[in-house]
């Protein structure tokens, strides 16, 4: 999950198209700071933190749609969208049918919580549900945790791009060159999530997937994050990495991350 925090706070100077479309920047500076991504990466983590494994589904999905409220309205203006920013304020709002990259932005959690891949997906097609229940949205979170789940699992890049492929339909013919020239500010999860997916396939190293993905532009901390995501799963994270996210969020969502961690070690 880290890695998506990470991905976040690193490519958000560039979002809407604020970068140079290079690998070359510095991965931090005073305006890196966490968004959406996080706050809802981290408000999802709490939903399946707090369940068991006798909770039935309706109950998990009340859950989440209650930490995602919890966490959006002690952050409100990190960068949502106005559906959801409608959503989040009116707890009588359902899911609006969605197909916007903040499904996949905030799964990462669940791949790392269930070690079989038919639970990663079920586990990530209740985390779309809540507010991003189009098929698109469901597609985007699944393939997305699916690929954290076979990257931390040991699988080589080669299964892992075969499996999105085959899985999900998703096309990952193109190379982040072809991919950069037109790409641009987009927020569905068609246009975001296989990038994201190329650009860990391209990377060779957890920070060079980051700078890879910050590279191609368009909805930058989105992108990077669901890159960053995968990419935690295969290379790891540096420690000073971790030590600068860690200093960069607020104690409620630092909190929240230590607490995943030390499950994580406890269930390992």
């Amino acid at each position: 999950m880290i890695g998506a925090i990470l991905g976040d706070m690193i490519g958000s100077p560039y979002e809407f198209d604020r970068g140079n479309k290079s690998k070359e920047f510095p991965l931090f500076s005073p305006e890196s700071t966490y968004t959406d991504d996080t706050v809802m990466t981290l408000a999802v983590a709490k939903a399946f933190l707090d369940i068991n494994e006798n909770t039935k589904d309706e109950e998990i999905l009340q859950n989440l749609a209650k930490s995602m409220r919890e966490f959006g309205l002690m952050y409100p203006d990190v960068g949502y969208g106005s559906r959801f920013y409608t959503w989040l304020f009116d707890p009588k709002c359902q899911a609006y049918h969605s197909y916007g990259n903040g499904a996949a932005m905030r799964v990462s959690v669940v791949a790392w919580l269930y070690n079989d891949i038919e639970a990663v997906k079920h586990a990530a097609k209740l985390s779309a549900l809540v507010t991003h229940d189009h098929p698109e949205g469901i597609k985007g979170a699944q393939a997305t945790a699916c690929a954290i789940f076979l990257a931390r699992t040991g699988h080589s890049k080669v299964t892992i791009k075969e499996y999105i492929e085959h899985e999900f339909g998703y096309d990952l013919s193109r190379t982040c060159d072809q991919i950069r020239k037109h790409y641009y500010h987009v927020e569905t999860c068609m246009e975001t999530v296989p990038e994201a997916i190329t650009a860990f396939l391209e990377g060779d190293s957890f920070e060079d997937v980051i700078r890879t993905a910050v590279s191609l532009g368009g909805d930058c901390d989105t992108l990077t994050a669901i890159a960053g995501s995968i990419a935690e799963g295969f290379y790891g994270v540096p420690l000073e990495l971790k030590e600068e996210c860690y200093s960069r969020l607020p104690q409620p969502l630092l909190e929240m991350l230590e607490r995943f961690e030390k499950y994580l070690q406890q269930i390992d």
